[in-house]
């Protein structure tokens, strides 16, 4: 028997946040393409690159918090976990697929999480990751 301090993770509390995960992926899309036609022309490219990752932080954060204010599922902490790492994961992922479709070296991406030379995009996956917990535990009832 496991400790009761384990929790198990249901197939389908970690798959239906996968819809909200696409809808983010097009607001996060659909955020870049704002940042390069109207943020960077207007103020400048590293400018623009912090207001549209504080946009997309935002946005990631409105739609996780409807979500888990209106989702039927109940979520444990486990599960809660599982879908920011899931969210997390996938966002990375697709992020370097982009990546070397575009062929862009995997170093300049990479380069994009170095907090050290100012780049604030990590702050976007962490968003991801934390999201499901924090919604998770002020909205359980």
């Amino acid at each position: 028997m496991l400790p009761t301090t384990l929790q198990s993770v249901r197939p389908a509390a970690v798959l239906y946040p996968l819809g909200v995960w696409l809808v983010m992926a097009v607001v996060a899309v659909l955020n870049g393409a704002f940042r390069e036609v109207f943020i960077i022309p207007r103020t400048g490219e590293y400018a623009g690159h912090v207001l549209s990752t504080g946009l997309l932080v935002a946005a990631i954060l409105a739609i996780s918090g409807l979500f888990f204010a209106v989702t039927p599922i109940e979520y444990g902490r486990a599960e809660l976990f599982a879908v920011g790492v899931g969210w997390t994961v996938l966002t990375v992922g697709f992020e370097f697929l982009v990546g070397y479709l575009e062929g862009t070296p995997a170093s300049e991406t990479l380069a994009q999480y170095d907090v050290l030379s100012g780049q604030v995009w990590i702050f976007v996956p962490l968003t991801l990751l934390l999201a499901p917990l924090v919604f998770g535990w002020l909205l359980a009832e």
